[in-house]
């Protein structure tokens, strides 16, 4: 008998986003009143989106995070229910009010105003004993945002590989741009995934290089993801309209990206996320893998919001 009872536990951030579509590029102050093409409420948070993303996928996927007492935690614990995900061990907070995010879309650009809420205070162990022990892979997302976790990652993903399950890791941004404490976790990370400029950022973190002058793109990008893998990961890297970049097994592996007409990019590399693991977990090779989770990424862009066009498997394999 399988060991697992999900396929997927997410430890991550989780909030209502509010997207602002075609927000002009310099709001004015002053009490002015302007107009937006569209605007939101919708599923926000990485590993939310990341989950909601893998039971869509068929995934048996479990979140744990943490909201408050509060509509807005209402309203992201019903929306991941609905999503068919298991949300029996989120943590409600009746002292610190639920994350908010405010996204400003322009174009295929954004900005990204969060108030971290109750974020910072989800730690190791608000994991259930025995939970990771149920899980064939654990991911976690916003390493950044949740300081009191990234404190002990490296000794929650040691335990989850000693009971058998695989992990993963999407950094996210880290707002005070110092990229640190890294170190010790990429050795028990299967898989890590940034974008281009996480990727990039988290190398030189690692690696205590920094830049000279002006340098070629391209080649400090394979650089970097050399430098990741040496740590001991799979570096998947998400390059939008470029595709994804990989490295194993002493060789890159690319894949393109595919054609699209898009509404909204937000939770895009989630989705991405999401297919990636479902795909492996499926026992798919890397390289298909990474196909489809560049169509999972893609495919999300359809329609506004992180959730509201994530594929099925059917769809992001057809």
């Amino acid at each position: 008998m399988s060991r697992t009872t999900f396929d997927l536990l997410v430890a991550g951030d989780a909030n209502p986003d509010v997207i602002v579509s075609g927000s002009p590029r310099h709001p004015e102050f002053g009490q002015r009143e302007q107009l937006v093409p569209a605007a939101g409420l919708v599923l926000g948070g990485s590993g939310a989106i990341t989950a909601y993303g893998a039971a869509r996928l068929g995934l048996r996927t479990a979140f744990v995070g943490r909201v408050g007492d509060d509509p807005a935690g209402a309203f992201v614990l019903d929306a991941l229910r609905g999503g068919g995900v298991d949300v029996s061990a989120c943590v409600v907070d009746p002292g610190v009010p639920t994350a908010m995010t405010v996204v400003l879309v322009d174009g295929d650009d954004r900005a990204i105003l969060t108030a971290p809420g109750c974020l910072d205070r989800l730690a190791p162990a608000a994991l259930p004993p025995g939970l990771l022990d149920r899980a064939a892979d654990v991911h976690v997302s916003s390493y950044f945002l949740q300081p009191l976790r990234a404190l002990r990652l490296a000794e929650l993903f040691a335990t989850a590989r000693a009971a058998g399950a695989s992990t993963s890791l999407d950094t996210n941004d880290d707002p005070a741009g110092r990229w640190a404490r890294l170190a010790e976790e990429l050795p028990v990370t299967d898989v890590l995934l940034p974008n281009e400029n996480e990727a990039l950022a988290i190398a030189r973190a690692v690696s205590g290089a920094g830049t000279d002058g002006e340098v070629d793109q391209g080649a400090e990008l394979e650089r970097a993801v050399k430098e990741l893998a040496a740590r001991g990961t799979l570096p998947v890297v998400k390059r939008g309209e470029r595709g994804a970049l990989a490295f194993a097994d002493g060789e890159f592996v690319e894949v393109p990206a595919r054609p699209a007409t898009v509404v909204d990019a937000v939770g895009a590399g989630d989705s991405f996320n999401a297919g990636l693991l479902a795909a492996l977990l499926r026992g798919l090779p890397l390289s298909r893998s990474m196909s489809v989770a560049v169509t999972c990424g893609t495919l999300s862009t359809r329609a506004a919001g992180g959730t509201a066009a994530q594929p099925t498997w059917e769809e992001a394999t057809s």
